[in-house]
């Protein structure tokens, strides 16, 4: 095994047994090389890999620290991320930054099966998990179905649990690709433009009738999506 691959096995022991939790400090690059004999370019690395993993958090002239576990949201249905991030025990605010009525582009009439330039609603937001955003939702909802959307109060209710509660659906489409965030979308999201994201792309119908499209971008060093499921399809519980 390389030497590097030994000191970074090492320390993702520790913090897969527990013996290093979210938040402490681990060795220094000085520290490792004197316990396992190693060059501190071979330290250096295997922390550099760490992080890239997001296993650990370094931070210049501090030092490294073991991470904060990404929440993960599931692919399997629609998740209502208010009430995750409040199981968890944290704050969620929701910040409303649009909601308004806009002609269709091609795009989104495809998505929706209206004609191009007929009105659609159209609702940004940005998800927030103890004030840090991990969310920012752009969501286009055809009115024919949902005609009271832009008359809802979203500091209270968020779209989409408004959607859930209010127009029942039958079909759930969910797409996922990685993805680097436009200038707008980063600054919405208080992150580095260079860094990735987790786009999950989601369209509902009722009865054959498309409902709502709406984009959910995650900060792939703060989120994570994924889902368990049985041979047959279906969603495993407990």
């Amino acid at each position: 095994m390389a030497l590097y691959q030994q000191v970074k096995d090492f320390i993702a022991r520790k913090i897969q047994d527990g013996s290093w939790r979210a938040g402490d400090r681990l060795p220094s690059e000085s520290e490792l090389v004197a316990q396992f004999g190693v060059s501190r370019m071979t330290a250096n690395r295997a922390l550099r890999e760490l992080s890239e993993q997001g296993r650990i958090v370094r931070v210049a002239g501090v030092g490294s620290f073991v991470a904060e576990d990404k929440p993960q949201s599931t692919l399997l249905q629609i998740a209502n991320l208010a009430s995750e991030i409040r199981e968890r025990g944290h704050d969620y605010r929701c910040d409303v930054l649009t909601v308004e009525r806009i002609s269709a582009t091609l795009e989104i009439a495809a998505a929706l099966d209206l004609r191009t330039g007929e009105s659609v609603f159209h609702a940004v937001c940005v998800h927030r998990e103890d004030g840090v955003p991990v969310q920012l939702e752009d969501r286009y909802v055809n009115p024919r179905l949902v005609p009271a959307f832009a008359r809802q109060d979203f500091k209270r209710l968020q779209p989409s649990e408004y959607l859930v509660r209010n127009v029942p659906f039958d079909q759930v489409e969910h797409v996922v690709d990685a993805v680097l965030p436009s200038p707008e979308q980063a600054r919405a999201l208080e992150m580095d433009p260079h860094q990735p994201c987790l786009l999950l792309t989601r369209r509902t119908w009722s009865r054959g009738v498309p409902v709502t499209m709406v984009r959910c971008l995650h900060p792939a060093s703060r989120y994570r999506l994924g889902s368990r499921f049985r041979a047959d399809g279906n969603a495993a519980v407990g």
